[in-house]
């Protein structure tokens, strides 16, 4: 079937870095509607820093990242907050405060952009809680759980808004097989029967080659993007040797973060 492109996401001549020090260099990409979109690389390749310049966390050199048309590298106030409102981020953690039960955490969004009155507030993080499987662990503390559990209760906060867009930082790393197995069908499950779209930085090929509808591959040494496509595809016909080597190996920990 044929991809259907509805850009949600443009990324369009992206330069970044921290001080003097060059991470990303003019990259541009594009992620469409409702696909589950993956952002590989090398160690030191600027995942992770495409990652929070699309969140919102860092300004970049020079570029845009435009959200439903909407650059949210220019954007102030009401502006910047609308489009805030409209995604969901998953830290590499979890990020979830220790001081405060699942149910407090997945609420937190709904406090901070929301006038809801309390009530209907834990009723929309008690049914993001159980969206993900985490129903009757709403007065558990995050200390208490698993890791897979913080993932996923991380990935209901981040879903308390209905985000057009969630992003996820490495939602598999330091989970056992079984474990990150359950985070990909949660995410192919939103995808399929949400609607979400996902954008996700990840080191695990195994993990990719689940879920993802393309990916794009950061090259460490141009600073650039060396592919963009299906990873079966780019990994069965790339016309760059360094692509299908990278998408082939067995033992991906060696190349990644």
């Amino acid at each position: 079937m044929s991809r259907i492109q509805d850009p949600i996401v443009r990324v369009e001549n992206l330069t970044a870095g921290y001080g003097e020090t060059l991470i990303i260099d003019n990259i541009s990409f594009e992620v469409d509607r409702g696909e589950v979109f993956v952002i590989l690389g090398g160690s030191g390749s600027g995942k992770s820093t495409i990652l929070k310049q699309m969140i919102g966390l860092y300004r970049p050199m020079s570029g845009k990242i435009l959200i439903n048309g909407q650059d949210i590298v220019s954007a102030e106030g009401k502006e910047r907050l609308q489009i805030l409102s409209e995604i969901g981020v998953m830290y590499q953690r979890g990020a979830l405060f220790g001081s405060m039960t699942l149910l407090e955490n997945a609420r937190l969004p709904l406090e901070e952009f929301t006038d809801l009155p309390p009530s209907a507030m834990d009723l929309i993080a008690m049914m993001k809680l159980e969206l993900v499987g985490l129903h009757g662990f709403e007065d558990q503390m995050p200390s208490q759980l698993s890791g897979g559990m913080q993932k996923r209760a991380a990935i209901a906060r981040a879903m308390a808004l209905d985000p057009q867009i969630l992003f996820l930082d490495e939602p598999s790393s330091g989970l056992d097989p079984i474990t990150s197995a359950e985070v990909d069908q949660l995410v192919l499950n939103a995808a399929h029967n949400l609607g979400i779209t996902f954008v996700i930085v990840s080191h695990d090929l195994a993990s990719t080659y689940t879920i993802a509808d393309r990916v794009v591959i950061l090259d460490t040494t141009t600073k650039g993007i060396a592919a963009t496509g299906r990873p079966n595809e780019l990994r069965d016909q790339s016309d760059n040797p360094w692509v299908r080597q990278f998408l082939n190996r067995k033992v991906a920990s060696d190349m990644f973060e």
